[in-house]
């Protein structure tokens, strides 16, 4: 089997969770493995999001977070540091004002290993083997959302983006503790 280069002589040294959760960061295609992860979660909580402010009667919320998070999405998967904090630390925000779940600690340490992965590939000497990006596809429909559309759209939309998350976070922010004041003033 070893002939054939399919098993390994030597066993990974890092756990399935590990790997999972906080993986190593090695090169590039490690950097477009997590990046294109990071679009899809975005993509999801960006769904999820938009079904419950339209199911709870708050749909104009749901789409800005919907947009938050899909245009969010679309900065981590082209390597935005800037996009893959801002998603992160609304994600933070949003698990603190409705509580906390496995689902949402899973995805918090996802998207935080977006942030880890953009960081260290943006400190890596330009030009070497390292750096040397995967091809992207374009064959299936979800080919052409992940490694196309970040491609086409971010570059259009992101100095938006950033400005329309900057504010919405600081809003949502400030929203969070006029909640939590008033709850002690009404508790005490």
């Amino acid at each position: 089997m070893q002939t054939l280069n399919i098993a390994e002589s030597t066993p990974k040294s890092e756990g399935r969770i590990k790997s999972l959760l906080w993986p190593n960061v090695e090169n590039s295609t490690d950097v477009d493995y997590l990046s294109a992860q990071g679009l899809w979660i975005c993509t999801v909580v960006a769904v999820v999001s938009l079904g419950a402010g339209l199911l709870f009667g708050h749909p104009l919320a749901g789409f800005f977070i919907f947009i938050y998070y899909i245009v969010g999405g679309m900065g981590v998967r082209e390597g935005s540091i800037a996009a893959a904090v801002l998603v992160f630390a609304f994600y933070l925000l949003d698990a603190f004002a409705s509580g906390v779940n496995i689902v949402r600690i899973i995805f918090s340490a996802l998207l935080l290993s977006n942030v880890r992965a953009i960081w260290l590939a943006a400190h890596w000497e330009p030009g070497t083997e390292q750096t040397e990006a995967p091809p992207r596809l374009n064959e299936t429909l979800g080919d052409k959302y992940s490694d196309q559309l970040p491609r086409w759209l971010w570059p259009k939309v992101r100095y938006l983006y950033y400005g329309f998350a900057f504010i919405f976070l600081i809003l949502a922010t400030a929203g969070l503790i006029i909640v939590f004041i008033r709850g002690k003033q009404h508790s005490g």
